[in-house]
């Protein structure tokens, strides 16, 4: 048997690489299951991260699994240490490798959970470093403990070696285990000694997913490249008719021009006044992901809502050239005017739609296509009476939610349009057979039950 196999024996569930983009960066994610769908959820806050998985099972070769990624990826995450110290002494790797560190609030958590059920006094370690163990004991104000930290001569110790040393220093001891390994984990459970898995949160994996961004050679080569951006006023001139004089007026548009100088200044922007209601500015796009937290962070738009009781509509375009970045920035301002402002849109060099963008650090975006080549798609849309671009974005927003089944009152919220609105797109999708009647809501009050509607053809999507 080779030493491979004699290191962790698991194998592999590896999903279908999706079509490359190449305004997106393939990131491979390796790591268990429950890992790997803890981190899918975090990835939806990562536009441009196009994520393939190895799914770590009992049997793999770790290093095959990585061998197989490593060559159609920008950047490869492993959910555990102990897989990326594995890979690590067998290949040699081109591209950048990271790994979620098991030191923030993952741990801080898991420790706090034994404190609670089992106290801290004696504890069983491994692949966790002491000093941060030891230094949120510190902060959770405890004092006379003792650590028994998990040493081994070889770099690659077996599974049954970390097990048998849990179980030793429980039987002697009476130490509770803290490992970050899934597989050890499992074991100790089945042999009923107390121990705690330490997986880290979403926060966690925010922030190394964020180091593994920037750490790519393709997004390296998109620091610089020009963003343009379109902001505009909503509701302009309503806003404008409270003032009782030009002068006033003026000394309005000032301050809307100060507050965006000052934002676009963060940007290290150029800001650019086109008259009236609207200003467009540039930057770069690295500092303008650096500074928007990964398109998921535009404090300008709560800022002028709060000082100056005005929003804002802002299309911002990502291109090839400048005039490519220039329209699709307006093409962008127009989606957000469609979703009825206060809002910021990307449209990316694909063309492809990114929002909205929220000032909340937790979004999780509509994605569509403003060019439709889906045959299929098309004729759907034709039935409904509606483009394909703007089915596709409802289509998005409804999957925003996870939610299939509404009324017409739920669906008018979730769009953000008139229950009439509402009504009348329902009406067309039945017509299209698009959406299914699958029950009525009784109401406590008096009134006629609301019919429940099933969007069957967001479905049908998804199994495509």
């Amino acid at each position: 048997m080779s030493v491979k196999k004699v290191l962790w024996g698991m194998s592999v569930l590896r999903s279908m690489k999706p079509v490359h983009d190449n305004s997106e960066i393939n990131i491979g994610i390796i790591g268990p299951e429950a890992l790997v769908d803890q981190i899918k959820v975090t990835l939806k806050s990562f536009p441009n991260f196009k994520p393939y998985f190895g799914i770590i099972k009992p049997g793999t070769i770790i290093s095959e699994v990585a061998k197989e990624l490593m060559y159609d990826v920008d950047v490869l995450m492993f959910t555990e240490y102990h897989l990326y110290n594995l890979a690590k002494q067998f290949l040699d790797f081109s591209i950048p490798v990271h790994h979620v560190p098991l030191m923030g609030t993952g741990l801080y958590r898991s420790l706090f959970l034994i404190k609670n059920n089992h106290g801290l006094k004696r504890l069983s370690i491994d692949t966790i470093e002491k000093k941060y163990v030891e230094k949120i004991l510190v902060e959770l104000v405890e004092e006379d403990y003792e650590l028994m930290v998990f040493r081994h001569p070889s770099k690659t110790p077996l599974i049954s070696d970390i097990v048998s040393f849990h179980v030793e220093n429980h039987e002697i001891k009476g130490a509770i285990a803290l490992t970050g390994i899934q597989e050890v984990y499992t074991l100790l459970t089945e042999m009923k000694i107390p121990c705690e898995w330490v997986t880290p949160t979403q926060q966690d994996m925010i922030v190394s997913l964020e180091r593994a961004l920037l750490a790519t050679e393709t997004r390296r080569n998109k620091e610089s490249q020009i963003v343009f951006g379109l902001i505009n006023v909503d509701d302009f001139k309503k806003v404008t008719e409270k003032y009782h004089s030009e002068h006033d007026v003026q000394l309005f548009k000032l301050n809307i021009q100060q507050m965006l100088l000052d934002y676009i200044k963060q940007l290290d922007g150029h800001l650019i006044n086109l008259g009236g209601e609207e200003y467009s500015f540039i930057t770069t796009r690295g500092i303008f992901e650096r500074e928007t937290r990964g398109y998921k962070f535009i404090p300008l738009l709560q800022e002028t809502n709060n000082a100056m009781g005005i929003t804002l509509s802002i299309g911002v375009g990502f291109g090839m050239t400048a005039a490519e970045a220039g329209s699709h920035a307006r093409l962008a301002l127009r989606q957000a005017k469609d979703s009825g402002g206060d809002v910021c849109y990307i449209v990316r060099e694909n063309r492809s739609v990114l929002g909205p963008v929220d000032i909340t650090t937790n979004t999780q975006y509509e994605r569509y296509d403003l060019a439709i080549t889906d045959a299929e798609l098309l004729d759907r849309a034709e039935k409904a009476g509606m483009s394909a671009s703007y089915m596709t974005k409802l289509m998005a927003r409804v999957e925003r939610y996870g939610i299939v089944d509404y009324t017409a009152q739920e669906l008018a919220s979730t769009l953000n349009i008139t229950v009439r609105s509402a009504h009348r797109i329902l009406l067309k999708w039945m017509d299209a057979e698009l959406v299914d009647i699958v029950g009525e809501e009784k109401l406590t009050h008096k009134g006629r039950p609301r019919r429940i509607y099933r969007l069957s053809f967001t479905m049908d999507e998804k199994v495509q």
